[in-house]
């Protein structure tokens, strides 16, 4: 390689490089100069610079669009995978922006500091047609997801949460690293798109059958799908709130991501099987666990009290939507997904942002804590009702539009359209369970009356500007669909999926 390739490379790593070099400003600036400074100062500086840095990243990805393949897909720079960390970086500013009034840790520089570095990972790991580098990127992601959870060293539920989801989080990548060996051992690379040629070529094979069984449940565990599922309600419940979020939003489109591609680069002429492919019938399989998901999620989030349990279930239920678009195959099927989990991301950060409100000042996340709160905080209450009502899927909203694109496409595949209609009718019957827990939080903000001693909430200015930001941006998204969707279909377009 000579010095034109490592420059044309570096510009490629910029992003990247940015965002590791604030987190590294972060972590000196709150280190060596504000020790002595009031946290709510300190958490303001860090949050600053973590939005400048995220936002330089995605300036010079936009400034200076590359394209290229390096070291046999170790990285790989598309117009997909640029828009694709775009959202990554901007969901990190806003879980940044939520995080300013959290007073879980006197650590700011190290928290936002292991914010930028997850962020790096899931930059990466969208940006890479590696087994190896997909492994180390995940780990990355996941190691400093763990200690996020942790963070708040004064909560034994944080701790407890960390500790299961560290558990479950090291059984995951042993399945996955397991299942990444045998492929390799079977084909001789590590690169997704020469190794799938060679798997399809084997014939009939036992052990990449073990393989691709052991990736999906490693791909399961970080997507929170059942029966992989147990880790997500403890951690979403001890996590402090910001990193809630952050599993809940900015995590889910790197793992739903590189997972779909995955399979769209690597497997997809093995999905149904016809007896004599090595992997037959991993879209049968992974039907069974979208059902079991929505299934599951939406009847358990139906007994729960604690709001951000009930959330946690809801994401399991959403992962078994999206698994229905994931299964469609498909360039039009994956823009479906990506607009459907960019969506759900959005949303989900504005609920926890109306949520961490409520918790600082009210002092629980249980649904009673809610009662009233359409008094306390009209402007929060009506922000919460367009999040809820965008995950239940109801219509002109963000919501509806990413469930109805995901079932068109399952139904509107050419090949297989018939064997998804069960899916899609047990997808659109549990969006209707789904309406009925988030209307008893709407119950809460806007029948049930507040305690007489109850005041009005203060909500602080950039807490307020974050989640009508993100409430807009859900509005619009519902109107104006068009815009996200052509976006991702052009630019899948032009990789010839």
């Amino acid at each position: 390689m000579n010095s034109a390739d490592y420059l044309t490379l570096f510009t490629a790593l910029a992003p990247e490089v940015i965002v590791v070099l604030t987190a590294l400003l972060v972590l000196a600036a709150d280190l060596l100069g504000m020790q002595d400074t009031p946290r709510s100062y300190r958490m303001s500086i860090a949050a600053g610079l973590t939005t400048v840095g995220c936002a330089g990243a995605a300036g010079w990805m936009f400034l200076n669009p590359t394209v290229g393949n390096w070291h046999g897909g170790m990285f790989v720079i598309d117009p997909l995978n640029e828009v694709v960390k775009a959202i990554i970086l901007l969901l990190t500013v806003f879980t940044a922006m939520l995080s300013v009034e959290a007073k879980f840790t006197r650590h700011c520089g190290e928290y936002f500091a292991l914010l930028l570095l997850a962020t790096v990972g899931m930059m990466v790991l969208a940006s890479t047609e590696d087994l190896l580098m997909i492994f180390a990127s995940l780990e990355l992601v996941s190691l400093s997801l763990y200690i996020l959870v942790a963070f708040d060293k004064s909560s034994r539920a944080s701790a407890e949460a960390a500790m299961k989801y560290f558990l479950f989080g090291g059984m995951s990548a042993a399945f996955l690293l397991f299942g990444f060996s045998l492929l390799y051992g079977l084909t001789g690379t590590t690169n997704v798109s020469r190794m799938a040629h060679k798997v399809f070529t084997l014939g009939p094979d036992p052990l990449a059958t073990v393989a691709l069984v052991m990736i999906v449940i490693g791909f399961g565990f970080k997507i929170a799908a059942v029966p992989f599922h147990l880790w997500a309600p403890d951690a979403y419940q001890g996590a402090p709130l910001p990193c809630a979020a952050f599993i809940a939003s900015g995590s889910k489109v790197a793992s739903f991501f590189v997972f779909a591609k995955v399979i769209l680069l690597g497997f997809d002429q093995l999905g149904w099987g016809d007896g004599s492919s090595a992997a037959s019938g991993w879209i049968p399989l992974l039907s069974i666990v979208a059902a079991l998901s929505m299934v599951l999620g939406n009847l358990a989030a139906i007994r729960q009290t604690s709001v951000r349990r009930l959330l946690a279930y809801s994401a399991i239920a959403h992962a078994g939507y999206m698994l229905i678009g994931f299964l469609a195959l498909g360039g039009e099927a994956f823009a479906s997904l990506l607009f459907y989990v960019t969506t759900y991301a959005l949303t989900t950060v504005g609920a926890f942002g109306v949520l961490g409100v409520v918790e600082a000042q009210v002092g629980g996340d249980q649904l009673k804590d809610f009662a009233g709160l359409s008094r306390r905080a009209p402007v929060l209450a009506a922000c919460l009702m367009i999040f809820l009502l965008s995950l239940a899927g109801i219509p002109p909203l963000a919501g509806f539009f990413g469930k109805f694109y995901l079932f068109a496409a399952a139904l509107t595949n050419e090949s297989q359209s018939l064997p998804f209609l069960w899916l899609v009718t047990l997808g659109i019957a549990m969006s209707c369970v789904s309406l009925y827990y988030y209307l008893q939080v709407l119950k809460q903000v806007f029948v049930v009356e507040a305690d007489e001693d109850a005041r009005p909430l203060s909500v602080p200015f950039l807490v307020h500007a974050v989640v009508v930001l993100l409430a807009a941006a859900t509005v619009l998204l519902g109107c104006m669909p068009d815009w996200l969707l052509y976006t991702l279909q052009l630019a899948i377009g032009e990789l010839g999926w």
